[in-house]
């Protein structure tokens, strides 16, 4: 009966959580479509980054008090001061961006072009003037250009969730665009001891609940002009720095051991 009861509460944690996250999202989307309209960009993006970033924070603040998340993200707070910096985190949930994103007004997001037409993210992220992933060259650009003008920029070097542990085979865009920029490429770390939103998660799918979920601040590397050798540095750190992650454990799995049946 009581683990009956847990796995009630589990899914009904789960369920409130993404019902929270898509009523902040969908309330952002009911103002940020307007305003992308009639703001000029620039002053559309900054009241586009703190809509989200007012969003996403209250979002992350009830992560834990409804049971979801143990969160440990105090590094994050630091980053605000370090612009202009892109911003280069491992990739093993959905969730990543968000929790980034709550803590800094300042970040300009790498996302899928797909995204940009979602009826939860596109008018905000329009709004921010986030990044399309695609053409390449033109997110290199519009990347370079954003830190140009002292902004951050978040890139998910691998270019898409983990699938392989420790790390995915990372992608030339984060070194290249450091290369461009002349800015350093600040490593953020990564932790999860669940799968929950990993590759391949169905969306309502329960796990174990609360997750752990840690940010450690990585080392920080200057650009490079050779944009492969600064590629396998980092790929190389990464690997170092996730050998013992909980998250190896479950990545590349299609039932992760401790997932709730």
């Amino acid at each position: 009966m009581r683990r009956l009861l847990r796995r009630l509460v589990e899914m009904l944690t789960v369920h409130l959580s993404l019902t929270l996250l898509g009523l902040i999202c969908l309330s952002w989307t009911v103002l940020a479509l307007p305003l992308w309209l009639v703001l000029p960009e620039r002053l559309g993006a900054r009241c586009g980054r703190w809509g989200i970033l007012i969003g996403f924070r209250f979002y992350v603040w009830t992560l834990p008090l409804i049971g979801a998340y143990r969160l440990d993200l105090r590094v994050l707070s630091t980053l605000r001061a370090e612009a202009p910096v892109l911003l280069a985190p491992n990739h093993p949930s959905m969730i990543d961006a968000l929790f980034v994103i709550a803590h800094d007004p300042n970040v300009a997001c790498v996302m899928k072009s797909s995204l940009m037409n979602n009826l939860f993210l596109g008018a905000g992220a329009r709004l921010a003037r986030y990044i399309r992933n695609d053409p390449p060259r033109r997110m290199i650009i519009g990347a370079v250009e954003e830190l140009r003008r002292g902004g951050s920029v978040l890139l998910f070097p691998e270019g898409t969730r983990t699938v392989q542990a420790p790390i995915n085979p990372l992608k030339p865009s984060v070194a290249m665009i450091a290369k461009h920029a002349n800015v350093p490429v600040q490593t953020l770390i990564i932790e999860q001891g669940s799968a929950y939103l990993g590759k391949g998660w169905s969306l309502f799918r329960r796990p174990c609940l609360p997750i752990s979920y840690r940010v450690r601040l990585g080392r920080r590397f200057p650009p490079n002009d050779d944009v492969r050798a600064l590629t396998l540095e980092l790929e190389q750190y990464f690997r170092a720095e996730l050998a013992a992650a909980p998250q190896n454990r479950w990545i590349g799995e299609q039932r992760p051991p401790g997932a709730a049946g």
